[in-house]
């Protein structure tokens, strides 16, 4: 996360920028945009996403549309899990990754049509994929068309979301995990998805830029105030929200050098891909990562419950006690927090496959002092279970 924006930093605003300043959001750089940290505490701003319902600016992240004769064809050649077989309403997460496997981004594709899809990405790599896709085109024809800046994107997290929501249609709180209908309310056309990335139940929304104040009348009738049902909430409370629910983010637990398998996504991955139907065809990275399927991944993404109050950051080593060597680095962690909901520092690292079994011993070099940690099943936390 980057520190707080300057004056003269020349940043993107959200369709939402006048709603963060209006209710004291501070306002960080992070991906390009200037987007809020937090409003007030980032610990009020989790719990009441857990207890309540959040309001998230997404707004920032990528929503790319492909339509035309290839366009099915094209997303299956970028994308690990297959295209070909969505229907209407439907939404698919999946990995987009390189030639040696890792990954360049994990993205969702909603189905539209046979022969339209959206793609949205993370807000950091939007650029990195148009230049791969313009790339990878050869000879398919389709039409790409980047929808970032002329669309604005909310999510609407916790266990009072529906009930708002059920207000104003019967259709949306109907709708299963990860599908999506198109609505019209009011003058306002938009795009719900049952999906999220907190754990909770709830939605998240697109539509135009030019129209998202009005949805924020439509959803946040309090427009956020004390008491609300729903409240803002800034990065800060997302990053640990998604922590506790076990999501991965790009940067820490995913990167071009780390694979999908080894981060507990294979079931984003169609490693035979193609085998069965010509009309499907292998995606790129797909024959690094069957090779590395036959022979094992080496590490693993593992959760971790820390005793004591310190939290773990990205970078910090994992240790194991040894008899013989005393403590040797055997991991790295990725992500880290003190965690509002369970009330003890949670974190995800990797580890050799042979050390990722539930209950496994291991320490946490803090810098000054180790705590003890062991291996837990993910997600820590997840009120959908």
């Amino acid at each position: 996360m980057s520190t707080a924006v300057t004056a003269s930093a020349v940043l993107k605003k959200t369709p939402f920028h006048q709603f963060h300043l209006d209710h004291g959001g501070q306002m960080v750089e992070y991906a390009g945009f200037s987007m809020p940290i937090r409003y007030g505490s980032i610990i009020e701003e989790h719990k009441a996403c857990r207890t309540s319902g959040g309001f998230f600016d997404v707004s920032h992240m990528g929503r790319i549309r492909f339509s035309g004769r290839h366009a099915r064809r094209f997303l299956d050649k970028v994308c690990t899990r297959q295209i070909f077989g969505m229907t209407k309403g439907m939404c698919r997460y999946s990995l987009v990754c390189n030639e040696r496997g890792g990954c360049r981004d994990d993205v969702l594709v909603y189905c539209f049509e046979e022969d339209e899809y959206l793609m949205v990405c993370n807000a950091s790599n939007r650029a990195k994929l148009l230049v791969h896709f313009a790339e990878q085109t050869g000879d398919l024809v389709f039409r790409l068309e980047d929808e970032t800046e002329k669309t604005a994107m909310a999510a609407l997290q916790g266990p009072k979301v529906m009930d708002v929501v059920s207000q104003l249609s019967r259709e949306i709180p109907a709708l299963k995990r990860y599908r999506f209908t198109e609505k019209n309310l009011m003058v306002v056309k938009m795009v719900v998805s049952r999906t999220g990335y907190t754990g909770e139940d709830g939605v998240e929304v697109i539509l135009g830029a030019m129209t998202a104040k009005l949805a924020l009348s439509l959803f946040m009738k309090d427009k956020g105030e004390a008491g609300s049902v729903i409240t803002p909430i800034g990065l800060g409370a997302r990053d640990s929200l998604r922590l506790e629910a076990g999501m991965p983010l790009y940067g820490h637990e995913i990167d071009e050098d780390t694979d999908p398998l080894s981060a507990g996504l294979g079931f984003a991955v169609k490693l035979e891909k193609g085998a069965d139907d010509d009309r499907v065809g292998r995606f790129i990275g797909q024959d690094a990562l069957q090779k590395l399927a036959a022979a094992g991944p080496t590490q693993t993404l593992v959760g971790l419950q820390l005793d004591g109050r310190r939290s773990a950051r990205q970078g910090m080593k994992v240790l194991q006690a040894t008899a013989a060597t005393g403590d040797r680095e055997v991991g790295v962690v990725t992500s880290g927090c003190l965690s509002p909901t369970l009330d003890y520092p949670i974190a995800m690292a990797y580890v050799p496959v042979a050390l990722g079994a539930v209950g496994t011993e291991l320490m946490i070099d803090l810098g000054s002092s180790k705590a003890a940690a062991k291996v837990v099943k993910m997600p820590f936390y997840s009120a959908l279970r």
